[in-house]
């Protein structure tokens, strides 16, 4: 069964629920559909390193959560397996940042997946790559998929 955009919108709300880290970050869902997600955040003074600078795990962990949303949005609980990123401009305190992830590929077991992260000038920031293992494992039942599907 295909997940639809209101499952995949209630798969990222159960896994938001949980995600400490991404609720620290001030990580907010702009737009969720099966493979793709938009997230945007600001980066606080807490997020610095010695530099006065965004850490480079902010940057990093906002796509990985991007990536991450998009490959559960197709209803399989998934886990990265393989991560890369190239930063190409530093973040103040204050940036915006927006973080756009497209699916490249979607296997039975793997999912490759890229973000781009811009701040609020539509500048370049960073682009990310993941590879995400598809388990089993549903995060909706079949009934409820079913259910879902009847309610449209």
């Amino acid at each position: 069964m295909s997940i639809t955009i209101e499952q995949a919108r209630h798969i990222v709300e159960l896994m938001m629920e949980k995600d400490a880290f991404s609720q620290w970050l001030g990580i907010r869902v702009v737009d969720i559909a099966p493979g793709i997600c938009q997230l945007q955040m600001t980066v606080g003074e807490e997020m610095c390193n010695g530099f006065s600078i965004a850490h480079g795990g902010i940057p990093f962990a906002l796509a990985d959560s991007c990536c991450s949303f998009s490959v559960n949005a197709h209803g399989r609980k998934s886990l990265s397996v393989e991560t890369s990123i190239s930063q190409f401009k530093g973040i103040q305190v204050g940036d915006t940042l927006t973080c756009e992830s497209t699916e490249e590929s979607l296997g039975k077991k793997i999912g490759v997946y890229t973000a781009i992260i811009t701040n609020q000038d539509g500048v370049r920031i960073a682009i990310f790559k993941g590879t995400y293992y598809r388990s089993d494992k549903r995060w909706l039942e079949p009934e409820d998929q079913a259910a879902g599907e009847a309610a449209l």
